[in-house]
């Protein structure tokens, strides 16, 4: 597969998900009330919500433009395992295994973003050199050595 059409895959995928985290920050910012109520129906503190804005306001941006966005999708597969597990255990109830596979998913693909980094199409690609090129340097260093 060429690379363009991998790094064009990597953005969309990284578009993709940072946009579902920006609409939840963002209902969650012009719902505050109800957020807090929901958050309160099942048990938590509604001051945790002001983190989960920021943590998905934070990360969502960071995943969008790919700076630091190994790091972000990290932080945001544990945010969703923990939302999988705190809000939608009653797997009993079609719905709510629904939500929670999607939200098992959603951190998977935080997961393989997190294992194999933003793309080319990304900040992190302008401030980290890549692998390929790092093979490429460790391998002239090494027949440099030989010669």
């Amino acid at each position: 597969m060429p690379e363009s059409v991998k790094d064009a895959a990597m953005l969309l995928g990284r578009v993709l998900l940072a946009a579902l985290f920006l609409h939840e920050a963002w209902s969650k910012l012009t719902g505050y009330s109800a957020a807090v109520a929901y958050a309160q129906a099942f048990g938590l503190p509604g001051s945790l919500i002001p983190l989960a804005i920021t943590l998905e306001v934070g990360c969502g941006l960071l995943i969008l433009v790919g700076y630091h966005a190994r790091a972000a999708a990290l932080l945001l597969a544990g945010f969703c395992v923990a939302t999988a597990v705190l809000f939608h255990a009653k797997l009993g109830n079609r719905n709510e295994l629904l939500h929670f596979e999607k939200d098992l998913a959603i951190a998977g693909g935080l997961l393989v973003l997190f294992a194999h980094g933003a793309g080319n199409f990304a900040l992190d690609a302008l401030r980290l050199p890549s692998r390929a090129a790092k093979g490429t340097a460790a391998a002239q260093a090494s027949a440099l050595r030989r010669s």
